[in-house]
């Protein structure tokens, strides 16, 4: 008889009911939907909810449900209707104004109890969804410039602690340039820079005058490891970012020294995906100028020389912003800060940001607080975002630039570098400043220098013939298989099904993106998965020549056959391996998908097949022969 453990059944019988629940989603078609998401200031609501379906019945635009999901709304379209979806954008974008992002998306019509256990369908690349590519380019001057002058003002502040006397710090040709009024100070300056900023490289400077210089550089591995920050920032930014568009499964990946890769699958707005991709946000602290009247000088257009006139957040009776004069010396700004967190205020428990400063930014703070306790200081918001305008037949990119003042608040006592910022409208307002603040105060500025857009009928076309390539190849080595080895055969082939089942299901539960890459992996691991029983097939035949029993062939035919069926899969999972890890993109998703078929096939193809076999032949106690293919059906008696 041939034995095979009851243990061994459960766990056959549980990765197969497992495989068909968490592979059963990607059966279910996605329908179309547009998604809205509330921008700065605004709030998604029951109110926001009727609003929509009023604009909708209004368009007579059908629709199936409108679902109010924590921080966003989603409206459902029927299935098929992709005009319906790019007018309801139109018409909700319209109604809506600014004030909120529409984004088209593609919503799960997968039951909500699978979902609940976490099973969903397998998300799609861009190639068979449909969506944009970007290619982006970052500029690290500025930041290179901004870390330059943060130097400088480091080592000023040195150079002040020391009561070093000096004619000036400033920029030169090659980096910093330390002018000092003799000798003995440029001595002394050397040494003091050298330890309290040790990033920089100092040496003697050619004597001007009666004035001795230092140039200050900065070293080349501190200048590789900013352009290394700078690039990861950008990238971790855009990834946070892409969230408002409700784009499942975005590409993000950094390519050369100074580009960023960006696919949104799914995405057919190019203009909504590059606003929110180029946005950037900061804060400035500015001191309020108390001598003059806003009003005034709003409707007699004479502002003072040192003041610039801002609008405060909240509006007047007449509706309107409320003007506010501030002084044009900014205290501190994004570029001095080091972090910021969200949290609701412990005191009012009104939203707000809580902001760290470097040292420099720390020391202005503390030096204007000491000054200026129970007076007032301001928070300027500024927000700029990328927008392309048609001239002329010619694209001309510029960038809106949005001022606004979100707290005025009296300085209680003196602080330096830890403090909150409030007056926000919301917990997600705060989150979401909190989240461009600690990555936009460094992040170098991007421009897109190449932009592509695949159509949701191309992806489709995709899909069609990737799903028929792996039936096709799935259907040809069934039908080879059952011809050449017969009832084994039949048996390999149900654990062959059984392998994409499996393979699918792991994907989808862990949320691999499936790709055009994907589907040939898919196609080779189907390929391949039948090598193991090819093998099993071929041990159990020479045993059969051998004189063996029928029951006793079988037996020896897995256990031999195992060893060799490791080696090859070992070498195959290596090679899986280094596309995964090494590889990117295409090549890397074709490895994952092929990594994971290796594995999946290894379990179907010997386990698998060794219980239904064992099911068919253990309970026949003289079994003559084995349906193994021509000249392999009878033997002696067992």
């Amino acid at each position: 008889m041939n034995d095979f453990p009851r243990w061994k059944y459960a766990i056959v019988a549980v990765v197969l009911l497992l495989g068909v629940l968490y592979g059963l989603p990607n059966l279910f078609v996605q329908q179309p939907a547009v998604q809205i998401t509330a921008n700065r200031g605004a709030t998604v609501d029951q109110a926001l909810k009727e609003q929509v379906q009023g604009a909708l019945e209004k368009d007579k635009i059908g629709f199936q449900s409108i679902d109010l999901n924590g921080d966003h709304l989603l409206v459902r379209l029927p299935v098929g209707e992709a005009e319906q979806q790019a007018k309801a954008q139109e018409a909700l974008k319209t109604t809506l104004g600014d004030q909120y992002v529409v984004a088209l998306n593609l919503a799960s019509t997968v039951p909500g109890w699978m979902r609940a256990i976490g099973a969903r369908e397998m998300p799609k690349g861009l190639d068979l969804q449909g969506g944009v590519h970007f290619l982006m380019e970052v500029d690290d001057k500025d930041v290179m410039e901004k870390q330059l002058q943060r130097y400088a003002d480091d080592i000023r502040a040195t150079l002040r602690d020391k009561n070093i006397r000096y004619q000036s710090v400033g920029r030169g040709p090659q980096g910093i340039v330390v002018q000092l009024r003799s000798a003995e100070d440029r001595d002394a300056s050397r040494t003091a820079i050298q330890v309290k900023v040790p990033d920089v490289v100092v040496s003697n400077g050619a004597q001007v005058g009666d004035a001795y210089t230092l140039n200050a550089s900065v070293k080349p591995e501190k200048l590789k490891a900013i352009a290394q920050n700078t690039i990861r920032q950008n990238v971790a930014t855009l990834g946070n970012r892409i969230n408002a568009l409700g784009v499942a499964e975005p590409l993000i990946q950094q390519q050369g020294d100074s580009r960023i890769a960006v696919e949104l699958p799914g995405v057919q707005d190019t203009a909504e995906a590059k606003k929110i991709l180029g946005a950037t946000a900061t804060l400035e602290y500015r001191a309020v100028d108390e001598s003059g009247s806003a009003f005034e000088a709003e409707k007699s257009g004479q502002i003072p020389p040192d003041d610039k006139l801002y609008h405060r957040r909240e509006r007047g009776a007449d509706g309107k912003p409320v003007p506010i004069l501030l002084k044009k010396k900014v205290i501190v700004s994004g570029d001095e800060m080091v972090d910021a967190s969200s949290a609701p205020d412990p005191q009012s428990g009104t939203p707000a940001v809580s902001v760290t400063l470097n040292a420099v930014g720390g020391r202005k703070m503390l030096d204007f607080t000491t000054q200026n306790v129970g007076k007032p200081m301001a928070v300027l918001y500024i927000e700029r975002t990328p927008e392309v305008t048609i001239v002329d037949g010619k694209e001309v990119r510029s960038t809106k630039v949005t001022e606004e003042v979100i707290s005025v608040a009296n300085i209680r006592g003196v602080f330096s570098n830890r403090f909150q910022t409030t007056g926000l409208g919301s917990n997600k307002e705060a989150s979401d400043l909190a989240l461009l603040l600690r990555s936009g105060s460094l992040a170098a500025p991007v421009v897109i220098v190449e932009e592509r857009v695949i159509g949701p009928s191309l992806g489709k076309d995709n899909i069609q013939k990737g799903v028929s390539a792996v039936l096709l190849g799935l259907a040809a080595v069934l039908v080879f298989v059952v011809f050449y080895y017969w009832l084994f055969g039949l048996i390999a082939d149900i654990a062959l099904v059984f392998n994409l089942v499996i393979l699918l299901a792991v994907m989808s539960a862990i949320g691999v993106t499936l790709t055009m890459p994907g589907i040939a992996g898919i196609v080779l691991t189907l390929g391949m998965a039948i090598d193991a029983n090819v093998l099993i097939c071929e041990r159990i035949r020479e045993e059969l020549r051998n004189g063996s029993t029928p029951l006793a062939s079988i037996r020896a035919g897995y256990e031999k056959a195992w060893a060799t069926i490791l080696d090859a899969n070992v070498t195959h999972l290596l090679a899986a391996l280094a596309l995964m890890t090494l590889g990117s993109g295409a090549i890397r998703g074709f490895g994952v998908t092929l990594f994971i078929g290796i594995l999946t096939s290894m379990f179907t193809s010997v386990t698998v097949t060794h219980a239904i076999t064992n099911l068919v032949h253990s309970g026949r106690k003289k079994l003559k022969g084995l349906a193994i293919g021509s000249g392999y059906t009878r033997t002696a008696t067992a």
